[in-house]
């Protein structure tokens, strides 16, 4: 995973530096959805077929594509087809989206809860977190039932566990021990 990362770096720095110039939150869509798209398993199948021309790799990705795609992102797509590299760009863009929380001084954060949470419970929530991270945060909530109660957030590599799961787990540890 490691080595995938490190190819993938100096793709989306070069990205990064292209996308800074212009509209910075349009290529940021731009890269997820081309990054959905590269994630497509008949996608990726055709991209590692050797019969495919390169011409008609960068055709099929492109037409793909729903948003429309300016000069610099066709040239960045025929650069990564031409070098066998297509393959990367669900990882470019998490480290794309990286480099552009960074420059922005945010981070997203990923809530895991056991309930549905309102649009007030998230912006409240989103509002204690800031303060504990020290920086702003684009919450993504999403269910999961297993928790039992409470909250799981994860920005970057902290996690916060406040979920019931994770208490009931500390317990078992601690009468293991």
């Amino acid at each position: 995973m490691a080595e995938i990362a490190t190819v993938a770096r100096p793709y989306a720095e070069a990205l990064f530096r292209v996308a800074s110039q212009g509209d910075l939150p349009a290529w940021a869509d731009l890269v997820s959805e081309m990054a959905q798209v590269a994630a497509n398993p008949e996608i990726r199948g055709i991209a590692q077929n050797p019969k495919v021309s390169h011409q008609q790799m960068r055709e099929l990705f492109m037409s793909a594509l729903k948003s429309p795609a300016g000069p610099e992102a066709v040239n960045f797509i025929g650069m990564l087809v031409n070098n066998g590299r297509l393959t990367l760009l669900p990882e470019i863009a998490v480290q794309f989206h990286a480099l552009k929380n960074a420059g922005e001084g945010a981070a997203d954060a990923e809530i895991l809860s056991a309930f549905e949470m309102s649009e007030t419970q998230v912006q409240e929530l989103a509002g204690a977190l800031e303060r504990r991270f020290g920086r702003k945060l684009r919450p993504h909530v999403s269910v999961d039932p297993s928790l039992i109660g409470g909250v799981r957030v994860v920005v970057g590599d902290e996690v916060l566990d406040t979920s019931v799961r994770a208490k009931l787990q500390q317990m078992q540890v601690a009468l293991a021990a």
